[in-house]
């Protein structure tokens, strides 16, 4: 066989090698789900452990389990040494609900029915652009949330989770430091602005959200010392937002809504907006999709453009290009002011707006 022919047949097997792990994708993602809900991690912990010993404290099987272990071996969160016994990688560490890095609660989730479902019904919506969960529950998924209270606390910590790199970065990525006030506008359980608090002792914050939003959210304030410079201001963006403040932020809030729901919040925002004062955006920006000569890949490896079809799906909402965010600005009377990517929170960018 020639050089040719060599090169042919193994690009060919790598081209099939990823259909074949994509179409695994699903089948991966409840792998994580089972181990999390059966905390094989928690129960594994630092050291190494027989699989007999782990299906016994998870009320389980031996021969499943140590299947599921291998499974998770095969995916890089575990490592079999002498047959039947296991230890936890570093990736697999952050599965240990006990770590304060966790991330638990989001992939319990984001492999939730409520979440997995409505991508069912993904054919559906690129053909009508109509929200699949919305036809298969019956309701939107906030009204879901709010009938679920289980779920609705996963999805709060599930949130607080996926921001904590965004929320330990951003303090040190923009000056908060040249205003008096901020206001995170549906900023839940106040993850992201407790850190900005801490890191500035003499600014003051406003969190608002939904009063179930804001459940969690004393405990959070509390928990980094910022209670005593932070009110709570339960309300809804899409009538309001408390007016007092020179800072808006707005983080992973735009991308859950329509283009004329996003102009709606940003227009409250700039209602209430001083002279000089900003709206600070902090969400993914769609990558561009690049060549490489035999194919294409977007530079966050595609997880983007997964996010903006879940928004599509499940809520209705989009992902947006630098374009695109700063035509929903427009619209809403502000003008961009500067676009740079948070550093080590990849793939969000700090967008920055002012009165127009």
């Amino acid at each position: 066989m020639s050089t040719i022919d060599t090169a042919a047949t193994q690009t060919a097997m790598a081209d099939r090698g990823l259909i074949v792990q994509l179409a695994f994708g699903s089948m991966a993602s409840q792998t994580l789900r089972a181990a999390v809900r059966l905390k094989v991690f928690d129960l594994i912990g630092d050291g190494r452990r027989p699989a007999i010993e782990v299906a016994a404290d998870a009320g389980a099987e031996h021969q499943p389990m140590t299947r599921l272990l291998r499974a998770l071996a095969g995916l890089g969160l575990m490592e079999e040494h002498e047959p039947d016994t296991f230890s936890v990688t570093a990736a697999g560490a952050l599965l240990d609900s006990g770590r304060p890095d966790s991330l638990v609660s989001f992939v319990r989730m984001f492999t939730d029915p409520a979440i997995v479902r409505a991508w069912d019904g993904l054919d559906s919506s690129v053909r009508t652009g109509d929200i699949a969960f919305d036809a298969i529950f019956g309701t939107d998924f906030f009204s879901h949330l709010g009938r679920h209270p289980e779920l609705s606390a996963d999805f709060n910590a599930a949130m607080s989770q996926a921001s904590a790199e965004t929320a330990a970065v951003l303090p040190h990525a923009y000056d908060f430091g040249r205003f008096t006030s901020v206001t995170d506008v549906g900023g839940g359980d106040g993850s992201v602005l407790a850190r900005i608090l801490a890191a500035y002792p003499a600014l003051h914050g406003v969190l608002h959200d939904t009063q179930d939003g804001l459940a969690q959210a004393p405990e959070t304030l509390a928990r980094h010392g910022v209670a005593g410079r932070c009110s709570l201001a339960a309300g809804d963006f899409f009538r309001s937002v408390p007016g007092g403040s020179d800072l808006y932020l707005i983080k992973s809030v735009l991308h859950d809504w329509s283009d004329d729901q996003a102009v709606t919040i940003l227009g409250h925002c700039r209602e209430v907006l001083p002279p000089g004062g900003r709206v600070l955006i902090v969400e993914p920006v769609l990558p561009k999709v690049v060549g490489t000569g035999t194919a294409t890949h977007a530079a966050d490896g595609g997880i983007t453009y997964l996010s903006d079809l879940n928004m599509l799906v499940n809520l209705g909402g989009r992902e947006r290009t630098r374009q695109e965010f700063a035509e929903v600005c427009h619209r809403a009377g502000l003008s961009v002011v500067s676009v740079n990517p948070l550093p080590e929170a990849v793939p969000f960018y700090l967008i920055e707006c002012g009165a127009r």
